[in-house]
């Protein structure tokens, strides 16, 4: 089975973590998201996997030697020119000569779903595609999802006023794709899955949906990045990772509270460090404050870091104060 893993945004929500390494990349309990999800994807016999980017592969060639990741093979789609979502899948599946049912999976979503349970609703439902739904509690931020009791989607209801759905189900951005979903898109055109093939779909009553309660996270802004990180190694998934990951320097004398540190990265004695995650090469000097926060880059001695991002090239001086801030501002 084929799954098409959507990776070809620039990460702007992310930087300046995606100044230098593609959000997909990124680690969230010390190995890339996008390694996990191939994983993942493969404990429900997804045999082949094609990367839809909108840039150059070799980032993501450098984490799958040999095109491979386990027994799961893999395929890069460079699109020539940003087709959004809809034209981005109908360009991945077609590069690779899609002839049968495939996933779409978009890459910076972290969720415990099983894949399997999706691919047994859309056969059961019987229609042309299935997305997967996620309950929040506020959807009023959202563009919420209604069912009829068949499991067909009814409709989509773009931030609902209050009392305007009863749903508070959302597209999850895992779904489930016949091949004769791709006869939506022209070759080569600028087509978004969400606004033009859905609704297409639920005119026709081809689309259908399937709502879990599965671990679910966007991790496509930083503070959501953070607590997707803190909760795999808090024990809130179905698998948690060590918080302090092999080959992470951490002083005798510092003090860790709910944070994860990765290998590479050194903390100093006195430092503290709190809801925190340190990247590779992360350096907290002696006696510095670092909560809330993500570092790659460099907090000086007695230096106190919250509720920022600090990129890799940066370094913040010496008993300096910096909050709230995502620093550099702009590329290197």
């Amino acid at each position: 089975m084929l799954a098409v893993v959507l990776v070809g945004g620039f990460g702007t929500r992310l930087r300046p973590l995606t100044y230098d390494v593609p959000k997909p990349m990124l680690p969230v309990g010390h190995r890339p998201m996008i390694v996990q999800l191939v994983e993942r994807l493969a404990t429900s016999g997804v045999t082949d996997v094609v990367l839809a980017l909108g840039f150059r592969p070799e980032p993501f060639a450098a984490a799958f030697v040999d095109d491979r990741c386990g027994d799961v093979n893999i395929h890069y789609a460079v699109e020539p020119e940003p087709l959004d979502t809809g034209g981005a899948i109908a360009f991945a599946a077609r590069h690779v000569g899609v002839d049968d049912t495939f996933i779409v999976v978009n890459g910076d979503i972290i969720t415990d779903l099983d894949v399997t349970e999706l691919l047994h609703a859309h056969r059961s439902i019987g229609t042309d595609a299935t997305i997967h739904l996620t309950p929040v509690d506020d959807p009023s931020a959202f563009g919420v999802v209604e069912l009829d009791e068949s499991g067909v989607v009814r409709r989509f209801v773009e931030k609902p006023a209050p009392g305007e759905s009863a749903s508070n189900l959302i597209n999850a951005g895992t779904y489930v794709f016949e091949p004769s979903v791709l006869d939506l898109v022209d070759d080569g055109a600028r087509v978004s899955v969400e606004r033009a093939v859905f609704p297409r779909l639920v005119t026709d009553r081809r689309l259908g949906a399937m709502a879990t309660d599965d671990y679910w996270i966007d991790a496509g802004r930083p503070e959501l990045y953070l607590r997707a990180n803190l909760d795999l190694a808090l024990g809130r998934r179905l698998v948690r990772c060590d918080p302090v990951a092999d080959g992470a320097h951490v002083a005798e004398h510092a003090r860790l509270a709910g944070s994860v540190v990765a290998a590479g990265a050194h903390v100093a004695a006195g430092a503290i460090v709190e809801r925190s995650l340190l990247l590779p090469g992360a350096d907290v000097a002696a006696d510095a404050i670092v909560r809330d926060s993500i570092v790659a880059g460099r907090v000086g001695g007695a230096a106190e870091v919250s509720g920022s991002v600090i990129g890799t090239t940066w370094v913040v001086p010496e008993r300096a104060v910096v909050t709230d801030e995502r620093l550099p501002r702009s590329a290197p």
